[in-house]
């Protein structure tokens, strides 16, 4: 992969880390961040060294505040050629099953939501605020609210838009939104997601695959079609009689941990 300019990208342990390089944008999004997130995605979905990965971003005031003003994004002149931004932001959308362990710290505003929307695990540090600045400045706000509806319950998604810069989602609000899973120390962010990796990364990685595609490309059925094209990912999953571990042995050696 070539050298980076707005990312971080690092292997270590089967997990990838992937940061967020531009602190003095508050990580805001460029056109050649775009670019390059979705190369480190394509690199993580095609490095079978790799089992899981962790998004994070670089100390300051913001994990990211969505698209740099400053710069803006190049725009084709014919409308039916633009893309959506999310396309190289997410994972998902390059058919990266891999699970990602996203860390938040400060700021997570606007277009940050598309990697909020497109992670698996979502944690954050006590100091993070979340919101969502479009109609404030007078843009229509729909494509990260819509990711949103399938992690928040839809009034906090309308309230969140429609408040604009008015109101910050604050950690714990967030927690009980459903937009993290867990609220950490500043100090302990990053180590705590590492953890979480780690707890995934030592499982069988076509199983944890297989279970990310499936829960995922779930939502986009109705729930009887979803159910029985689940058993298709068990039946492809799940070879008879190749058992990819000892489950003796695993149940043997089961701890159990206290979800912080």
């Amino acid at each position: 992969m070539a050298e980076l300019e707005t990312l971080l990208f690092e292997v270590s342990d089967k997990i990838a880390t992937i940061t967020l390089n531009r602190p003095a944008a508050m990580n805001s999004f460029n056109g050649k961040m775009l670019e390059e997130m979705k190369s480190c995605w394509q690199r993580v979905q095609a490095d079978d060294n790799i089992h899981v990965a962790i998004l994070r971003a670089s100390e300051g005031r913001a994990f990211c505040t969505g698209v740099d003003v400053r710069e803006g994004r190049p725009s084709p002149d014919n409308l039916w050629s633009h893309v959506d931004p999310g396309e190289y932001l997410s994972p998902k959308m390059v058919a990266c099953w891999k699970p990602v362990v996203t860390a938040v710290h400060g700021m997570c505003a606007g277009g940050a939501f598309y990697m909020i929307n497109e992670s698996d695990i979502v944690i954050c540090s006590e100091d993070a605020t979340f919101f969502d600045p479009h109609v404030t400045y007078g843009m229509t706000s729909s494509l990260e609210p819509i990711g949103m509806t399938y992690r928040q319950p839809l009034g906090d998604v309308l309230r969140m838009v429609l408040l604009g810069n008015d109101e910050r989602i604050g950690a714990q609000s967030a927690l009980r939104q459903g937009i993290v899973s867990e609220v950490t120390t500043l100090d302990n962010l990053y180590v705590r997601a590492r953890e979480l990796a780690t707890k995934i990364a030592a499982k069988p990685t076509a199983a944890t695959q297989g279970s990310v595609r499936a829960i995922w490309e779930s939502l986009d059925l109705p729930r009887g079609i979803a159910l029985r094209t689940g058993l298709k990912y068990c039946q492809l999953g799940n070879p008879v009689g190749i058992p990819q571990v000892d489950r003796n042995a695993v149940m043997a050696a089961a701890k159990v941990f206290e979800v912080r």
